[in-house]
């Protein structure tokens, strides 16, 4: 059974190596094979970070004790912009296709509504269209294209930026 859960510091190493092995088994993750280059414990500060803020969260998939996937949210660092916050999702290759990602935004929407964030944004690369479909069925909608946004083997790739605004809560007001 997969658990979805706040990421802890003393998760450091495993989360390391979850991004290890998505970096090598997709080419939808942002970072090469290699190039992810943290030590566990700048990792483990960077957790620490995150749980320290008010507008950002990182959960994670777990299941017998191994990190299968995660999202990280993060919010915005100013008045006029911490309602929102950009995501990155990752799930292992062996774990897609079982609801985890829908179960990770639907945690986050949890937290998010907790928190006041009225909008969740993320970009994905426009020809990924399995996650296109999640974003779309959980609710996220298209906002535009970046031309030539990434170079991924060789080529340039389109972005596409989506987003899902939720009820402004007292304080986005």
């Amino acid at each position: 059974m997969v658990e979805i859960r706040t990421i802890r510091t003393e998760d450091a190493q495993n989360f390391l190596n979850l991004g290890q092995t998505l970096d090598t088994e997709t080419e939808w993750m942002m970072l090469e094979p290699g190039e992810r280059q943290l030590t566990v414990e700048q990792q483990a500060r960077r957790i620490h970070e995150i749980l320290a803020s008010e507008n950002s969260t990182l959960l994670v998939a777990e299941e017998a004790g191994a990190l299968v996937g995660f999202l990280a949210a993060r919010g915005g660092d100013w008045r006029r912009n911490r309602h929102a916050v950009y995501i990155v999702v990752g799930v292992l290759q062996a774990y897609v296709g079982r609801g985890i990602g829908t179960r990770l935004f639907t945690e986050l929407e949890h937290w998010a509504t907790a928190c006041n964030i009225h909008r969740l944004e993320l970009t994905v690369m426009a020809h990924n269209t399995r996650a296109i479909a999640l974003y779309q069925k959980i609710g996220f909608m298209l906002e535009g294209t970046k031309k030539d946004a990434l170079f991924v083997n060789g080529a340039y790739v389109d972005e596409y930026m989506m987003a899902k605004l939720l009820p402004a809560g007292e304080s986005n007001r």
